[in-house]
């Protein structure tokens, strides 16, 4: 059974990618590719494909595969228990809701922190109305102030409350996914009248993207 209705090709270019990282990192093999043999079914089996298929390579060497798979059934669980959970098309669930890394910040395992802390005040909204609250939240824990290139996680901007546009968007990103809601982080190398950059979110509900 195929548990996101994609088309064969799809799971056929998953299975191509997939087997390509494999090979990439056979030393770590051990460390990153055990974790199949915890998998409880092909839901979350095609899902991990799909992280290990389409990751950045230094994510293979920097991390073990533990921490992948919490991803995937964090966001699993949670696209079970969101009220919009069933209005996500499969591929936009692995394209936008399931992937861990927003920009060049360090992984962690932040989705049940942010579904915890969230998930009440969502809970009865309409999806669009969710967006916006959750960026209210994002709005409340951190405050914008300029910083060197480095990107700081999603839960360091929580601890420390200040970031810039990349970290803030990131956060909300981060935490928009952690509800099963598809989010991507929008960026331009330059921004109209400032000699910049700019980074800034787009969210989807109900068949539509809102930026």
């Amino acid at each position: 059974m195929n548990p996101f209705e994609l088309s064969d090709k799809s799971l056929e270019i998953i299975a191509e990618h997939f087997s390509e990282k494999k090979k990439l990192a056979a030393k770590r093999s051990h460390a990153l590719f055990r974790v199949f043999n915890d998998v409880q079914n092909e839901e979350e089996r095609t899902a991990l494909m799909f992280l290990f298929a389409f990751m950045p390579l230094v994510d293979l060497a920097d991390y073990d595969g533990e921490l992948f798979l919490s991803h995937v059934r964090h966001s699993l669980m949670i696209r079970q228990t969101v009220p919009w959970g069933s209005k996500v098309p499969g591929d936009l669930f692995l394209h936008y809701v399931l992937p861990y890394r927003i920009s060049n910040e360090t992984i962690e395992d932040y989705r049940g922190y942010f579904y915890d802390e969230l998930y009440e005040r969502i809970k009865d909204l309409s999806m669009a109305e969710a967006i916006l609250e959750v960026n209210h939240w994002c709005h409340e824990k951190a405050t914008y102030i300029a910083a060197d290139p480095r990107t700081a996680s999603p839960l360091t901007l929580i601890r420390t409350a200040r970031g810039r546009c990349g970290e803030e968007s990131a956060l909300l990103v981060t935490a928009l996914r952690s509800l099963g809601i598809p989010a991507r982080q929008v960026y331009t190398p330059r921004w109209a009248h400032t000699d910049s950059n700019h980074a800034w979110v787009e969210a989807w509900a109900d068949g539509e993207w809102f930026f």
